[in-house]
């Protein structure tokens, strides 16, 4: 009888052992793709980077980083549209501050507008 229950016990336990093991190698699969995903993310961001050097001119960058605080999305998209107008040869580099400023208002998507009612 207690060979029986030893022999259960034992397939339940190598059983789960093979469970966890599994779970283990998930695990570490969903990680290695995580920290693949976040490397290309890192290259492309340092690529964007280097590209504003030669894009614009450092009062342009000084605001480009100014807005990167407030609004971390409206910056990336300006880069990227940035980017791909550099690389089109579309836009005259380098863009300066009151370029970037047009850039700005166009892209932007937020387009505030008052009323004033008088009571």
């Amino acid at each position: 009888m207690t060979t029986n229950t030893d022999d259960e016990l034992a397939t339940i336990r190598a059983k789960r052992m093979s469970e966890i093991q599994g779970q283990l190698q998930e695990q570490a699969a969903a990680q290695a793709d995580a920290e693949i995903k976040q490397q290309i993310a890192e290259a492309e961001q340092h690529e964007i980077d280097v590209a504003m050097k030669s894009i614009l001119t450092p009062d342009a960058r000084s605001r480009l980083a100014r807005l990167n605080l407030v609004n971390p999305d409206l910056t990336n998209q300006v880069k990227t549209h940035l980017r791909n107008l550099n690389s089109q040869n579309k836009i005259k580099t380098p863009v300066n501050d009151i370029q970037l400023k047009s850039i700005l208002q166009g892209l932007s998507d937020e387009k505030r507008e008052f009323s004033i009612r008088r009571i």
